[in-house]
């Protein structure tokens, strides 16, 4: 049973206790000493509540989630908040090779592999240990072979809620068979609060540290350049607002049907933990800055939602929220000049990715 009973988000924990393929299901839920909370199921790592203050002390839930497990399972967005892996983002035509041998992945997400496949991260049921009334390990091992990809991996995923209201989601992976591995959160987030209809997110202010991203085709594969982001709609290294150049009348923009690209974050060396993005929604006040260990970060403007219900009667029309997806690159096993995605045995996988909530 979970330990803490959620108070300022209005979801029951009972509503996401279920058996599912012979693990049970929870809600766990983090307070600090502020009583924010962070609400997580161990369904997919699913965050289905960050409950923060607006500039007036007004508190609302600013990531989309759902209000009960079978609705978390069934989303129309398999993705909606969820842990992604065993390799986020999209690989070319479902194929890779490793150590001479080509391996083949299913195609869900025609005419490419997305989000480590159908039954990734997003569909698993972790072991769940709540350590504290701040602190959640999510645990998980994908075998040999699932989803076509080599080596049985271990998964461990800590989520720390600090007083700062600081989410901070730290990641650990080993294997025993070299494979490749890219592992990001999928958090849909709406700084202005969920709401029925959620409002968009073109007028919010956003500053990235990035100055370069990379460019995709019409079926948002990396070209294999790598361009500047001076003087396209990519740059926001003075803020700007998300929706100024949303729309522009540019090529990448239509591949992407908005906001759907991977920025190159600018670091002093690989790995360390740096700025990436700060975003500003200047009628609630509330912001978010995130910084992270990788050295990419998907951004998505939510350019295919549709008004789908999330939870306790909010909607989500499209554009309503933004993803900021730390990782490795798109398609980098194809991509030998792209940082490493390869993971042999003996090595460990880590990354840490804080999303930092706040108000100005």
């Amino acid at each position: 049973m979970s330990t803490i009973q959620p108070k300022l988000s209005g979801l029951k924990a009972e509503n996401f206790q279920k058996v599912v393929k012979g693990k049970k299901t929870d809600l766990y839920t983090l307070v600090n000493k502020d009583g924010y909370e962070v609400s997580i199921t161990n369904y997919g790592g699913a965050i289905v509540a960050i409950m923060v203050p607006d500039k007036d002390g007004k508190v609302a839930n600013v990531i989309q989630g759902h209000d009960n497990i079978d609705d978390v399972i069934n989303s129309p967005e398999a993705y909606l908040s969820t842990l992604i892996g065993r390799f986020g983002n999209r690989i070319a035509k479902g194929k890779f090779t490793l150590n001479g041998k080509e391996y083949q992945l299913a195609i869900n997400n025609a005419p490419n592999a997305l989000h480590g496949g159908p039954t990734g991260l997003h569909a698993q049921v972790f072991e769940a240990f709540q350590t504290g009334d701040q602190s959640l390990t999510l645990n998980c091992i994908l075998p040999y072979g699932h989803e076509g990809f080599t080596g049985e991996v271990k998964i461990s995923v800590d989520f720390t809620w600090t007083d700062e209201n600081e989410l901070i989601i730290e990641y650990l992976a080993t294997t025993n068979k070299k494979t490749i591995i890219n592992l990001t959160h999928h958090a849909y987030f709406s700084l202005q609060g969920i709401a029925n209809p959620t409002l968009g997110i073109e007028d919010q202010i956003m500053e990235l540290n990035g100055d370069f991203f990379i460019p995709i085709d019409d079926t948002c594969i990396p070209t294999g350049e790598i361009l500047k982001v001076a003087g396209t709609p990519f740059d926001f290294r003075t803020p700007k607002a998300v929706g100024q150049d949303i729309d522009a009348d540019d090529e990448q923009i239509k591949n992407g049907n908005g906001y759907d690209h991977c920025f190159v974050l600018n670091k002093k060396e690989v790995g360390e933990l740096s700025f990436a993005v700060r975003l500003t929604d200047p009628k609630s006040g509330r912001t978010l800055e995130t910084y992270t260990t990788e050295p990419g970060m998907q951004v998505y403007s939510d350019n295919w939602g549709s008004g789908n219900p999330i939870q306790l009667g909010c909607t989500a029309p499209r554009r309503s929220a933004i993803c900021f997806e730390c990782q490795h690159f798109p398609d980098s096993p194809n991509r030998p000049y792209f940082p490493s995605t390869v993971l042999k045995p003996g090595e460990k996988y880590t990354q840490k990715t804080i999303y930092k909530f706040g108000v100005e």
